[in-house]
């Protein structure tokens, strides 16, 4: 199999040797055809946020941490330049402009991006239960599916996922707290501290010795088979996809109060780390919405579980798997220990996503220690493969390519790098002392 890819993609040769690349998508096109060729439905998005909107007073009076957001879950930006200067020192490398990072590390309920999607499906999922069955009209206030009469309704169904810990965290949480049944089925890589916190939270948790792909594949058998069960497809869910989208729209404001302008003339780039592709999917999905081509996003993938890039590169995506090429799929990275990747995300992805970075995960420690010791905010190390894209993109001949293909040499020095974090805040502080201890 591996020689038989190779014969055909010989350009995946440093991939399955398991170098650091940065692959670079050639069917990248200018927003209005990408537009057309992948139906980037802003209606969709819209919908999205306005449901969010709806659900903030049931959140607010469900998770009390969020009445400062009165139920609004969102993550904070900062500009860190003692990041940016430490990396620039430590790898010799040239970062222009600004570089920020994206906190969805800190996001209230799940302290993961996957808070966005995950929580937005369960949301969307009960909506559309208490809608059925006339317990619920669209113009209530929602707060009331907090009340026990409701709870006890929701108590009929289960919610399951298949997970490596983050998006279980978000839908065992919520679905939980509104008084479903969850099941996460969780794969090998998942941490046992994640395990330990669902089953606090009230969730079921099932424990897999194979990978994600398989935790999923068994998950939604089990559900298909309940005909009160509602499996959540982090691998084909456009309920998921769509709340990670809404993402965009908050960057957007945000950025505004900042007073940092993005422009043909200030290129936005987003480095989103890539597990199944949902997450930095959605997000790049909306950003293309909002920005255009004023923004170039990338994914980041450890390079024992590059599925995205193999997907994308080769057009086969999910027909294909990292073991296919004799990679292992064995990462200190679990939240991106992913061996094939989201057929509905890589498809989406092909006329606007910038490219794929991977990177060796000693580096992951590397600037989890840095970002501690220059700005003293804790991510977990899978959040860390965001700063590989700041790095290596003004840095690589392919990186340099992209800067003159796109024809942004000149406003480079404009340019606003943000990495996105995508989890952390949840892990139990003896864990990150361990982490910040770890060299590789």
């Amino acid at each position: 199999m591996k020689n038989e890819i190779l014969t055909r993609y010989p350009d995946l040769k440093n991939v399955s040797e398991l170098k650091e690349v940065l692959w670079l998508n050639p069917k990248i096109t200018p927003y209005e055809k990408a537009s057309s060729k992948i139906n980037i439905n802003i209606a969709a998005i819209d919908d999205a946020e306005m449901r969010l909107k709806k659900f903030a007073p049931l959140i607010e009076r469900v998770f009390p941490e969020t009445i400062p957001s009165h139920g609004i879950i969102e993550s904070p930006i900062k500009e860190i330049d003692n990041m940016k200067i430490r990396l620039q020192e430590l790898y010799e490398a040239d970062i222009s402009g600004k570089l920020l990072l994206k906190m969805d590390s800190h996001l209230a309920i799940a302290g993961s991006v996957k808070a966005r999607g995950g929580i937005y499906e369960v949301l969307k999922y009960a909506e559309t239960l208490a809608l059925k069955h006339g317990i619920l009209k669209e113009d209530d206030d929602y707060s009331v599916l907090a009340e026990q009469k409701y709870r006890d309704f929701f108590s009929r169904y289960k919610i399951q996922v298949g997970s490596t810990g983050n998006l279980g965290l978000s839908i065992g949480i919520t679905s939980a707290a509104l008084g479903f049944n969850v099941i996460v089925h969780m794969s090998a890589d998942a941490k046992q501290w994640k395990k330990d916190l669902l089953r606090t939270k009230g969730a079921k948790v099932v424990e897999y010795d194979s990978d994600f792909s398989k935790a999923v594949e068994e998950g939604r058998k089990l559900s298909d088979r309940d005909p009160m069960s509602y499996f959540v497809d982090d691998e084909n869910s456009m309920n998921l996809f769509l709340g990670y989208s809404v993402a965009a729209r908050r960057l957007f404001n945000q950025l505004n109060s900042m007073n940092i302008t993005v422009d043909e003339n200030h290129p936005l780039f987003v480095y989103l780390p890539c597990g199944v592709g949902g997450a930095p999917g959605g997000i790049t999905y909306g950003l293309k919405s909002v920005y255009h081509d004023n923004v170039h996003c990338f994914f980041v993938e450890p390079t024992h579980a590059p599925s995205m890039l193999l997907g994308m590169a080769t057009g086969l995506h999910n027909d294909i798997s990292v073991q296919d090429l004799g990679i292992d799929g064995k990462t200190h990275a679990d939240g991106l220990a992913v061996g094939r990747p989201s057929k509905l995300v890589g498809k989406m992805m092909d006329y606007v996503l910038g490219g794929i970075f991977t990177v060796d995960d000693y580096k992951l420690y590397d600037y989890m220690r840095c970002l501690n010791e220059t700005e003293n905010i804790n991510i977990e190390p899978s959040a860390c493969a965001a700063f590989e894209g700041c790095i290596k993109l003004e840095n690589t001949e392919e990186g340099k390519q992209y800067i003159k293909d796109h024809n942004l040499k000149n406003k480079m020095q404009n340019a606003i790098h943000t990495a996105w974090a995508t989890g952390g805040s949840l892990v139990p502080e003896e864990i990150n002392k361990q982490f910040l201890e770890i060299r590789i």
